[in-house]
């Protein structure tokens, strides 16, 4: 896009006029309420600028809602050589874990070693490398295993005998998104949902963006800078909402995942290669299921029509069957979900071979606008610091210096002792609530949970129950703080509760939110 003042002749001189002489409402508007856009408003909200998130649909509805779940430094990215970016992510597991620790926790990997695979030389070598990459301090080193011996080889086939176990988290990725918007309205910024960014154009020292509320009137919102933070849209925000032609800069890859029931009854994950090179996950999910993914193959067409193939699903199941003594078949998936990746296109010839790392581009032209391109939910933080440095000549009152990494997010103040023990001090207050409700609070809310039940005295003041645990007070906490609109919202995103409802009990839940 060319810096001139009126790009696409649209503005009648009497609004220029008035674009002259009235400031900004904001300082930046973002554009996409993933994790991307989200983290960047968090940090630039707390640094004191004015923001606004515009998103068109619900916060996370995209790709930040369907990743594998997991804060990692990416072990396979060493295969690629991308030391920084494997250095980066291991560095943020354990920020991440300091400031979220009621959705990010440790989760061990078992690496069965397998004949015709990678050797046992280079897994060693890569697991030593992702040991002392990162400067871990908190989560334990990699071991060797005996799989005859260790209780994770119980329901590996028999040949099975050696492997590895390592270190990484897993994380709600959704409410991982959730929450940096709860912190960055704390600070001031608006979160618009449903809320569609129509055009956007320069006039004179700031932009235009014209909005479209879902069941609102349309307006104009006018900031210092842009911040196209789309993810799988990128490409579209700059053509068809900028105006700026064709482009090119995101490759889509579609990542799915299946969801079965547990496969196993202890607390670790899997890491299993596959014969094509790319590796699969199984991961325990919900207390009782098991998740398996994920593919990587490129996607053509609208992000929001996405949707899992019977020959992904095959995939995954033949990828997981060789190394099962009792594999899950195509009748035990009981839900499957994929996420549209928005990769730098670097030209790679494979997708799974496409770069991880994330691209922060400056488009030509007064006021400015920054493109966000690729990029994985464990260094969102960092990329955030990093569109920060890059908008910083453009604010120069705005502290440089970073808090992001040391504050934690909204119920991550856990009294010590974490998980446990806040789970022991609800239990003391509200002993009339089963130990599965109060968990499930627990790892969702954190340090709220007590705001979420705050003087309710027995069950009746949770008010309507929806199935699973879900009563009206949490439903109601979720539309009033956490933006949600619809039962996929909650049943989806800011919970995994659609496992567990019946249509019934979602179309009930949907009844009621639609009346508000």
């Amino acid at each position: 896009m060319t810096g001139s003042s009126d790009p696409v002749g649209c503005l009648t001189n009497r609004y220029k006029r008035g674009m002259q002489t009235q400031p900004a409402q904001y300082d930046i508007i973002i554009i996409g309420g993933g994790i991307n856009g989200c983290g960047i408003a968090r940090d630039a909200a707390g640094r004191g600028l004015k923001v606004a998130v515009l998103e068109m649909g619900d916060l996370a509805q995209g790709t930040s809602s369907a990743s594998t779940k997991l804060i990692h430094g990416g072990l396979r990215y060493l295969e690629h050589y991308a030391f920084r970016l494997v250095h980066e992510a291991l560095k943020e597991r354990e920020v991440l874990l300091g400031l979220a620790p009621h959705i990010v926790w440790p989760l061990r990997f078992v690496l069965p070693q397998m004949q015709g695979m990678r050797p046992a030389w280079m897994l060693r070598l890569g697991l030593f490398m992702y040991d002392h990459l990162g400067g871990r301090k908190i989560l334990p080193d990699t071991q060797a295993l005996d799989l005859r011996e260790h209780f994770a080889g119980a329901d590996l086939k028999p040949g099975f005998t050696r492997g590895f176990e390592y270190s990484d988290c897993w994380v709600d990725d959704a409410r991982l998104v959730v929450l940096n918007a709860m912190d960055a309205a704390a600070n001031g910024a608006e979160i618009m949902v449903r809320t569609k960014a129509v055009s956007a154009r320069r006039a004179h020292d700031q932009w235009a963006v014209d909005i479209a509320p879902e069941g609102g009137l349309p307006r104009t919102l006018t900031s210092r800078a842009l911040v196209n933070a789309s993810g799988p849209w990128a490409d579209d925000v700059t053509s068809n909402i900028l105006g700026a032609g064709s482009s090119k800069h995101v490759r889509l890859v579609q990542g799915s995942h299946i969801i079965v029931p547990k496969l196993w009854t202890h607390d670790r994950a899997y890491i299993f290669q596959n014969s094509d090179g790319r590796i699969v996950f199984a991961i325990p999910y919900e207390d009782d299921f098991t998740l398996i993914g994920t593919t990587d193959r490129d996607f053509a067409g609208d992000p929001a029509h996405a949707c899992v193939s019977e020959d992904e699903i095959t995939y995954l199941l033949n990828a997981i069957s060789g190394y099962f003594a009792r594999p899950p078949s195509r009748t035990d998936v009981i839900w499957s979900y994929c996420g549209i990746r928005a990769l730098f296109n670097d030209g790679a010839s494979a997708a799974k071979d496409a770069t991880r790392e994330y691209v922060l581009q400056f488009a030509v032209g007064t006021p400015p606008l920054l493109n966000v391109f690729g990029g994985k939910i464990t260094t969102y933080r960092t990329l955030a610091e990093a569109a920060l440095d890059k908008l910083a000549p453009v604010f120069p009152q705005m502290p440089r210096a970073s808090w992001s990494g040391t504050t934690p997010l909204p119920g991550g103040n856990l009294p010590r002792g974490g998980q446990q023990q806040s789970f022991l001090q609800l239990r003391a207050e509200y002993p009339w609530l089963t130990s599965q409700i109060l968990h499930r609070l627990v790892r969702s809310y954190g340090a709220l949970a007590s705001e979420v039940l705050a003087g309710a005295k027995d069950i009746s003041a949770l008010g309507q129950h929806f199935g699973a645990g879900l009563y009206e007070r949490e439903v109601r906490w979720l539309m009033q703080r956490e933006w949600a609109r619809s039962a996929e919202d909650v049943l989806w995103r800011r919970s995994k509760l659609g496992l567990r409802l019946t249509q019934a009990e979602r179309d009930e839940l949907a009844r009621f939110m639609a009346q508000g």
